[in-house]
């Protein structure tokens, strides 16, 4: 078995034009980590377009990305030193290609936030130290680049590095250092640089490897989210990566959400020489189990004595939105969490956040472009999942609106939601959802009732009778024949909540808890109404046909989500 070498993801963010993809271009060329045509190349195209050479055409690998002289999608790239290898993503820092930069960082451990010294903190700079902070990030170094601009000038990089650091501090990120360079003439990226002997400090290179990786991700709880199941000769082998935790052969497992248990059977290899009976964190393996029942894509694998993953189809979640459309309450998107794919909804908007100037509104009601929001979001399936303070990458998502990646997050729990409004007396609560409005959605071609905000009612409380799509009497009363109470209204407020046995009909409209009318017109039917609930409780589609009428009091109105 091949000796396992350490390898630390980091991604480089920064506003655009400070000097991305120069400090990366240059740490590979500095680590002799690029072929030597590749450096041709770059001469070539420099020459061609008689532009000086640009380390940061060394990231740059697409001919189109060189002609605009801007990056446009998150670039991976490796290289290594003597402690370990590198993974380095390069995120864009124009704002309309944020939401790749949040698909790279996403998966970093570790984050270098590039500053221009000449131009100082920039909107998009503090839009990034928010992100990262968002995605919890905190093994962060800050680059103050292009020193050479402000001739090296120490004072300039402390004004610099003050400002940031007011603003990280503000949001929770504390940078580990602050190191000023040149990365075009690679001052401090490499080589400490003869131009600022007032630093003292590392270089990029050696900063890097003073990186903590996480090692106490092995001694997690064991996240094996299934990725597919391969078929070989009588072998179903369940291919995955280990998010966390360590998996021996003859380990009691546990597969979520389903809760079946096996015990594992064998970890799969190509040659002899890579035979071994312990995976861990950061690999990918190949497993069989001694139960041969079905297993799908999506679902985690734990070990029995470990803590189990949550599961559920409500969460609390931070949220950071670069989609063209508004993110909105009640549409439908994807969501994306490591190998889970679901449909979801926005139940409840907490709260947004401009990511620029931290204005906070609590009472919005759609998050624009390139804001931050505290969210609720239910998904269509139940799906595993940790809070993110927990696990990094299984408490981690992406939401894709239509076709494109529009949102990221981090979970911060699960949330239980108040399934309906209430009306409340004393301890006695009648739950209602004859408030709820129905719509007929466009883009689905279906009428879909919507919950409107959850809310208590109480004695003497004013009710919402007339909705868009409802309307209701001054007058009247509701029946919850399950929970056997009665509400009053009168005057369009809740007057009294009482027993269904002291209940006398008096002549108003009746409905029932969730907004149909009763055919109920003495105290005859209503006995007789009662009568019929018990003797077909089992059968309630004749009751309800027989005593209610749906469209009562209800127009349907379009609506576009």
């Amino acid at each position: 078995m091949l000796k396992f070498r350490e390898t630390l993801k980091i991604v480089v963010v920064g506003h655009v034009d400070h000097g991305k993809s120069t400090v990366i271009g240059r740490l590979l060329y500095d680590t002799k980590s690029l072929p030597e045509r590749a450096i041709e190349k770059v001469k070539r195209i420099s020459k061609e377009t008689g532009k000086p050479f640009e380390y940061a055409y060394l990231l740059d690998a697409f001919e189109e990305e060189q002609k605009q002289g801007i990056t446009i999608d998150t670039t991976q790239i490796q290289f290594h030193t003597k402690k370990r290898d590198y993974v380095i993503i390069d995120a864009p820092g124009h704002v309309e290609f944020l939401k790749n930069m949040i698909s790279g960082a996403a998966n970093a451990e570790a984050a270098l936030l590039v500053i221009d010294a000449n131009e100082g903190v920039r909107e998009q700079s503090k839009r990034h130290g928010y992100i990262l902070s968002l995605l919890g990030i905190k093994k962060v170094y800050v680059l103050v680049n292009k020193m050479d601009l402000i001739d090296y000038s120490e004072e300039k990089f402390l004004d610099v590095k003050s400002d940031m650091d007011t603003f990280l501090k503000s949001i929770n990120v504390f940078p580990q250092k602050y190191i000023p360079v040149s990365a075009f003439y690679g001052e401090n990226i490499a080589l400490r640089s003869k131009k600022m002997p007032w630093y003292k400090g590392d270089t990029v290179l050696d900063a890097l490897d003073v990186f903590e990786k996480d090692k106490e991700i092995i001694d997690k709880p064991l996240r094996l989210p299934i990725q597919d199941v391969y078929k070989f000769d009588n072998r179903r082998i369940i291919a995955g990566r280990i998010e966390s935790g360590v998996l021996n052969v003859g380990d009691e497992i546990v597969i979520y959400p389903s809760k079946r248990t096996s015990k594992i059977k064998s970890i799969e290899y190509w040659q002899e020489k890579d035979k071994t009976t312990k995976v861990e964190a950061g690999m990918s393996v190949g497993i069989t189990l001694f139960d041969e029942f079905f297993y799908k894509r999506g679902e985690f694998i734990t070990r029995k004595d470990d803590e189990a993953p949550l599961v559920g189809d409500t969460f609390k979640a931070n949220i950071f939105w670069m989609g063209e459309n508004r993110l909105t309450i009640n549409k439908r998107y994807k969501l994306k969490l490591v190998t889970q794919e679901t449909e979801c909804e926005i139940a409840a908007i907490n709260r947004v956040i401009d990511a620029s100037t931290l204005f906070s509104n609590d009472n919005a009601k759609k998050v624009n472009t390139n804001e931050v929001a505290e969210v609720v979001i239910k998904t269509k399936d139940k799906i595993c999942f940790d809070e993110f303070r927990n696990n990094h990458v299984t408490g981690r998502f992406v939401i894709v609106d239509g076709y494109d990646i529009s949102g990221g997050g981090i979970i911060n729990g699960l949330e239980i939601l108040d399934v309906a409004n209430k009306f409340v007396k004393g301890n006695v609560e009648l739950p209602i959802t004859c408030f709820d409005e129905y719509y007929y959605l466009i883009p689905y071609n279906e009428i879909k009732k919507v919950a409107v905000e959850r809310k208590s009612y109480k004695i003497g409380d004013k009710l919402p009778i007339n909705g868009d799509t409802y309307y209701y009497p001054d007058n009247f009363d509701v029946i919850d024949l399950n929970n056997e109470l009665s509400a009053l209204i009168r005057d369009g407020k809740l007057v009294d909540l009482i027993n269904l046995n002291d209940y006398k009909y008096e002549g108003y409209p009746v409905y029932s808890s969730d907004g149909f009318l009763a055919r109920v017109k003495n105290q005859d039917d209503f006995i007789n109404f009662k009568n019929d609930f018990k003797e077909s409780k089992y059968d309630l589609v004749d009751f309800a046909n027989k005593w209610y009428d749906p469209i009562a009091n209800k127009r349907i109105v379009y609506k576009a989500v």
